[in-house]
């Protein structure tokens, strides 16, 4: 069974929060596939991902080039994309992954402040409950911290 977490956005947005929760993963060891919606999205946080901080960057490539099995971190809009072997898959902004079987953690990082994004978060909240995950659920208090709410 995968654990699934939902990430509220209401504070801060995607490209402040994600690399935080990247460097965590990493932290452990854990290799990570990040799912955009489209293409646009997944080369600007490839450039993003290089330079969000003057004293260090997230080791990271995108599925274009053909070396996606070297990544610790693969950006992609492939929803079956795993070159990278991945246990953990991010899905931004309303991405759908084919299935998180076989993955230890999934997490949707969605902005609380888009109807389409919340839309899409409350669909596969349902989806994956059905499907026997276990789920939680976090939202960013005022202090931009992560606060667990179910």
């Amino acid at each position: 069974m995968t654990e699934v977490l939902f990430y509220h956005l209401t504070e801060s947005r995607m490209e402040e929060a994600l690399p935080d929760l990247l460097e965590r993963s990493i932290a452990r060891g854990w290799r990570v596939v990040v799912q955009t919606a489209t293409e646009e999205r997944r080369d600007a946080l490839d450039a993003h991902l290089w330079s969000y901080k003057d004293d260090s960057f997230l080791p990271h490539g995108t599925d274009v080039g053909g070396s996606g099995a070297l990544q610790p971190i693969l950006l992609t809009v492939e929803p079956e994309a795993r070159a990278n072997d991945p246990a953990v898959r991010f899905m931004v902004e309303g991405a759908v992954p084919a299935t998180l079987e076989g993955y230890e953690r999934g997490v949707y990082l969605f902005d609380g402040h888009d109807p389409d994004q919340l839309a899409s978060a409350r669909e596969r909240w349902k989806a994956e409950k059905a499907a026997g995950h276990a789920i939680t659920y976090w939202q960013q208090s005022e202090d931009r911290r992560w606060i667990k709410k179910a």
